[in-house]
């Protein structure tokens, strides 16, 4: 039985595309909303291998808050 070798697929996309011919597009579109619904706060290596999720480091910073004195907003 010989072996039958898979033709490559032929590339559809052009090397270059023409973006200024692109009808409806506007940049930054959604760029308010997302401000909005995001805040990522990114951990140092070390910070990180202590915590390992959302739910270690909101407990933790609640928990300094309290000793801070700072009142807390009511969980949903």
């Amino acid at each position: 039985m010989k072996k039958v070798e898979a033709k490559p697929e032929e590339d559809e996309l052009r090397p270059e595309y023409d973006l200024s011919q692109l009808k409806g597009r506007v940049r930054g579109k959604y760029v308010e909303r997302y401000r909005e619904g995001t805040n990522l706060v990114l951990l140092e290596p070390d910070v990180a291998a202590v915590f390992p999720d959302a739910k270690a480091v909101n407990e933790a910073l609640r928990r300094l808050m309290k000793v801070a004195g700072t009142q807390t907003p009511p969980q949903s």
